[in-house]
């Protein structure tokens, strides 16, 4: 049977610089075994398939419901998929209830909303609340240096920031450092690990160069090879984490996150911390690939 299918580039305003997602449209009938075969197949840090909201979801508004899924199982939640799924939707003729987007998905109902950025339309998620957050145990902190080639002591600070998928982050010294890792993925064992490092004021960084409000504040790299992705290109999830653990405090309130830089990419993620604590994390949106998919 055929499906329309959309594959998505997120985080980036070119079709190939951040994270591509593939969206499977009307995925009702399919089996979780035929979901996990194709994300498995298609081999992208994540997969999406949009499926009609739940009879729960949509007495709460829901737009449409996605289910997540790795070349290793299924997540919860995610962010570059949820803009990737949420812009597809739309691109295909979607109408939202209300004024903002609304996902249902593993954690409950996640907003989407569309920002006008003068020179186009970004999306942005708010950032599901943290099932894990606070200090993480010097038994986890040890493995992680281990697994980065870091002492101990290179580590600034870290926490649980985990929205779904189990995220806990390290921040760095700087983004220097950040960009010159090479893990050791096998000593990270089942670690979902983010990591982080600030820029210093009017560097120009990563693939090209940013100034004024766009410039990157960050360098971020997210390391997974628990669910079959070594590092993931441009990781939404985890820069809400991020925002809702250093935003305002750390980092300003508002920022631009890099990532992907050491991949060869250029994904510029837009996180914003309200008065309320409310995180939003944004990114560029663009459709690269349009077809059908036989399942």
């Amino acid at each position: 049977m055929s499906h329309p299918f959309r594959q998505v580039n997120v985080f980036s305003a070119t079709p190939t610089g951040g994270n591509p997602v593939a969206v499977v449209h009307g995925a009702d009938g399919l089996t979780d075994e035929q979901l996990a075969a194709f994300a498995r197949w298609t081999n992208l840090s994540e997969t999406t398939f949009l499926l009609d909201p739940t009879e729960a979801g949509h007495a709460a508004g829901a737009d449409y419901r996605v289910r997540i899924w790795t070349p290793g199982g299924e997540l919860p939640f995610a962010g570059h998929p949820t803009l990737g799924t949420a812009h597809a939707w739309l691109e295909a003729g979607g109408v939202p209830r209300g004024q903002d987007v609304v996902q249902e998905c593993g954690v409950g109902l996640v907003r989407v909303r569309r920002e006008d950025t003068g020179a186009g339309q970004r999306l942005a998620f708010a950032g599901p609340p943290l099932s894990r957050s606070g200090a993480v145990d010097a038994a986890d902190v040890e493995q992680i240096a281990r697994s980065l080639r870091l002492e101990v002591s290179d580590v600034v600070r870290s926490a649980w920031v985990d929205n779904g998928p189990g995220w806990v982050a390290v921040q760095l010294r700087d983004a220097d450092v950040v960009l010159g890792l090479e893990p050791d993925l096998v000593a990270m064992g089942d670690l979902k690990l983010g990591v982080v490092g600030e820029y210093p004021t009017g560097h120009g960084a990563g693939n090209g160069t940013s100034s004024g409000a766009d410039e990157p504040a960050v360098e971020v790299r997210a390391f997974v090879p628990s669910i079959g992705v070594g590092e993931d290109p441009v990781t939404g999830s985890l820069n809400a984490g991020l925002g809702q653990w250093l935003a305002g405090d750390v980092l300003p309130s508002s920022y631009v996150a890099s990532q992907g830089t050491a991949l060869g990419r250029a994904g510029r993620v837009h996180v914003q911390k309200l008065p309320d604590g409310e995180v939003w994390v944004g990114g560029d949106t663009f459709t690269t690939i349009v077809g059908e998919v036989t399942l």
